[in-house]
């Protein structure tokens, strides 16, 4: 698939010369801290170094005082208090992190994830009613809740208050919760409005501690978990999210809790994990269970205190990750074949597909992976307690819940935000929606979102590359969300005679840059497709990212070729 190459605009020369000066880093380098804001010494300061001491103060946080003073009650008058949680990643490690916290102060504690296929996402009806009749007088709700109006009206009702930490876009009424902590409200000061929901939890935990003097090291011990979910969530990975993953994924490599090094053992990841491979290979995993079956597996795991424990509960997510990817594989495999059959389709500028024996647990994979091959903004529908639901995913700079927003009288309900969002609809309504989303995205949607796009943030020649250069891209790291990993482009390369194709699909390439000496080792996934030009002797340019390659016990530099441009 083509894809636009886009060169991320710089900061001035002046600013990049002088920043460059006072860090003592290459120019090019010194360019990428400017991209990302940073400008000055101090600032890059805190950049390469977080530090926990950053963290914002929890009570900036609207309703925050309310929340712990009610916490701090229900705990003082020994009152039952139930952890409520979505059922993905980021709903099941909110509730691993405060079940798994507060289990160490008090005892009159359970949890509960909502049944993805009979209760659907967010706070349920049935999960209210049965809060209340098991006696559970405080409810906190993490990573759902924010437009859960009528739940609240239930639960107030029932003599039950609920704490709401979402992170979630409120709609224009809050529901009447007895504390809403969302940074994302409007009348909410709070310095940062992207943590995860995971990360509002921690906030409330954060808070708890203020206020009972509770050592904070104390909870950082869950920050593996926050680290997990700040990258499955794909939230921004910016100011404090940046300081939490950067803690977590410390933690995540040196001493994970139980129930994570149980996941990285069934994964075969060796080597450190960053964000990617969390987003990978532990996200999926702890997804599966409420995918495939029921949320509460994943629980258990992640709240196991040994790793003997922890290791059966981790055969039985690896089986339902197993599960999962079979799925995934068939399913995906019909709805291209849906695509590729139907001529309308191929110039289509966005795809809605429906097939009452879909999976709905992995109806949202399978529409990413139609992104994959034809990028357009994609929704896959499932028939499910006699409804079509389906799960919908965007491209870049496509706001894909508005254009579901502009479909709202065909749904019965929806939600999400840019680029991923859920619906439910009557089944009869199927073929108008996908008219009418058609000519919602038709309308909005530019020629340039329909192509996939790399920034590029520098281009640079080979002989820049050394390991002092890559030991300095290192430490920028976390990658992810609003702070990728830097992405260069080299021009005039000839591939050696070396280069070949790997398993009929990938390159491993030798490249040299028009006059200079210096051999590139790289690998490129995904593109055999350009092996005969390339072998023919042809020049072109190439985007990359640099990274390490480990190869039996030998350990040099590597480019990660993202795509090739011929001359």
């Amino acid at each position: 698939m083509e894809k636009r190459w886009v060169y991320a605009r710089g900061g001035g020369d002046d600013n990049v010369a002088e920043l460059s000066a006072s860090l003592n880093i290459n120019p090019s380098l010194a360019g990428i801290l400017v991209q990302r804001g940073i400008h000055n010494f101090d600032e890059a300061k805190h950049f390469f170094r977080p530090s926990l001491e950053d963290l914002h103060d929890p009570f900036l946080m609207k309703d925050m005082d309310r929340a712990v003073d009610r916490l701090t009650e229900a705990i003082a008058n020994e009152e039952k208090i139930l952890i409520y949680g979505d059922y993905d990643v980021d709903g099941t490690t909110a509730v691993s992190l405060v079940y798994g916290f507060l289990r160490r102060y008090y005892d009159q504690l359970d949890y509960y994830i909502p049944d993805r296929y009979k209760e659907g996402y967010g706070i349920s009806e049935t999960g209210i009613r049965w809060a209340h009749d098991n006696g559970f007088s405080l409810v906190i709700a993490l990573d759902c809740g924010i437009k859960a109006i009528d739940r609240m009206n239930q639960a107030n009702e029932l003599g039950v208050d609920v704490i709401i930490c979402d992170h979630h876009l409120p709609g224009e009424n809050l529901p009447a919760a007895y504390a809403v902590l969302d940074p994302k409200r409007v009348d909410c000061s709070y310095p940062f409005t992207e943590l995860s929901g995971c990360g509002v939890g921690f906030k409330l935990m954060q808070g708890f501690c203020q206020q009972q003097t509770i050592d904070h090291m104390e909870l950082f011990g869950f920050l593996d978990l926050l680290a997990v979910s700040i990258a499955s969530d794909i939230v921004p990975i910016v100011d404090e999210n940046r300081i939490m993953a950067y803690y977590g994924l410390k933690k995540l490599n040196d001493q994970p809790l139980p129930g994570l090094k149980a996941i990285m053992d069934n994964s075969g990841y060796r080597g450190e994990l960053d964000i990617s491979a969390v987003v990978f290979g532990i996200g999926p995993r702890i997804n599966a269970m409420g995918r495939i079956s029921h949320a509460r597996g994943s629980i258990q795991l992640l709240l196991s205190r040994t790793e003997e424990e922890a290791k059966g509960f981790a055969l039985k997510v690896e089986g339902k990750n197993v599960e999962r990817r079979n799925y995934d594989a068939s399913i995906t495999k019909e709805a291209l074949e849906m695509i590729e059959s139907n001529e309308g389709d191929h110039t289509a500028r966005s795809t809605v597909l429906y097939n009452k024996d879909w999976h709905k647990g992995v109806i949202g994979i399978v529409a990413s992976r139609c992104i994959e091959k034809y990028y357009r903004p994609t929704i896959i529908l499932t028939e499910s307690n006699d409804k079509a639901t389906g799960s919908a995913r965007s491209v870049l700079g496509f706001n894909v819940y508005e254009a579901i927003a502009e479909c709202a009288e065909l749904l019965d309900q929806f939600g999400g935000h840019q680029y991923a969002a859920g619906l439910t609809m009557d089944i009869k309504n199927i073929t108008a929606f996908q008219d009418k989303f058609e000519r919602v995205v038709s309308e909005r949607i530019t020629d340039d979102q329909l192509v996939p796009q790399i920034e590029i943030n520098q281009s640079i020649d080979f002989d820049m590359i050394n390991q002092k250069f890559f030991n300095i891209l290192k430490q920028m790291s976390p990658f992810g969300p609003q702070n990728m990993q830097p992405v260069f482009a080299t021009h005039k390369v000839i591939a050696t005679a070396n280069t070949r194709v790997l398993k009929g699909e990938h390159l491993k390439l030798f490249l040299k840059q028009n006059g200079s000496n210096k051999v590139m080792e790289a690998i490129g996934f995904g593109l055999a497709a350009y092996y005969d030009m390339i072998a023919a002797g042809m020049s072109f340019s190439v985007a990359y990212t640099i990274e390490e390659n480990n190869y039996r016990d030998r350990v040099s530099l590597q480019l990660n070729v993202k795509d090739i441009k011929f001359d």
